[in-house]
């Protein structure tokens, strides 16, 4: 079990080092595991980002609501953040980027990977097409279909549910993250909105349970 601080991202103490990443111990050990086999098919899965604290994902969320980060919407296209009404600007930023403190990366039970084989990480923008047929990480993306759940993975983002849009690249071990997502509670969640310098933080807090069971319950099977 996470205690709340881990649950959103501020306290570090369930992490181990993993490359120049950090993972939860039990995660690390099934990630290492599901590199070896994927190493025997002949790729070289590696962890773009892992765990991310609430700073880092706040940074990203006020950089995309302040129109300092490129903001897409939910078909990809680039948009502008003043032209905006606030629900809308929600949408977009939630559709590619977590809510702060609602992140699945907080627990260290999540991944977003690609084929270093076939990718520079310089050259990587985690978007659709890469993951897609003709696309660099197509071929890896196709072998975790088949053996990502013998080591404990899932992808939460499967489909599209009318909440995150689809994302091949993100991996969630499932037996720690299916318990981090029951302890995840809107009290806690509000708090630590709360407390915050989140922009939007007024509108994010009066639609707090909508966005809750949209953007971090509605997610596909493992």
């Amino acid at each position: 079990m996470l205690n709340a601080e881990q649950l959103v991202g501020i306290d570090q103490s369930h992490l181990i080092e993993i490359g120049q990443q950090r993972l939860e111990r039990r995660c690390a050990k099934a990630f290492i595991a599901l590199q070896h086999g994927a190493a025997d098919a002949g790729f070289d899965i590696k962890i773009c980002s892992g765990w991310r604290s609430f700073e880092r994902q706040l940074a990203i969320f006020n950089g995309k609501a302040q129109g300092k980060r490129p903001l897409n919407n939910r078909q990809g296209e680039l948009c502008s953040a003043e032209q905006m009404s606030d629900a809308d600007l929600l949408d977009a930023i939630l559709a590619w980027s977590a809510l702060p403190g609602g992140s699945r990366h907080h627990w260290g039970t999540d991944v977003d990977i690609y084929d270093a084989k076939q990718i520079t990480l310089a050259d990587l923008a985690l978007e659709p097409w890469e993951y897609q047929q003709g696309g660099p990480n197509h071929a890896l993306s196709q072998w975790l279909d088949a053996n990502m759940a013998a080591y404990g993975f899932f992808r939460p983002y499967q489909q599209e549910l009318g909440g995150v849009a689809p994302e091949l690249w993100h991996l969630s071990y499932a037996p720690v993250a299916a318990n981090a997502l029951e302890q995840l509670s809107l009290s806690l969640l509000e708090k630590t909105l709360t407390d915050s310098d989140i922009s939007l933080k007024a509108t994010i807090l009066a639609q707090l349970p909508g966005l809750i069971e949209r953007y971090c319950y509605r997610i596909s099977s493992p």
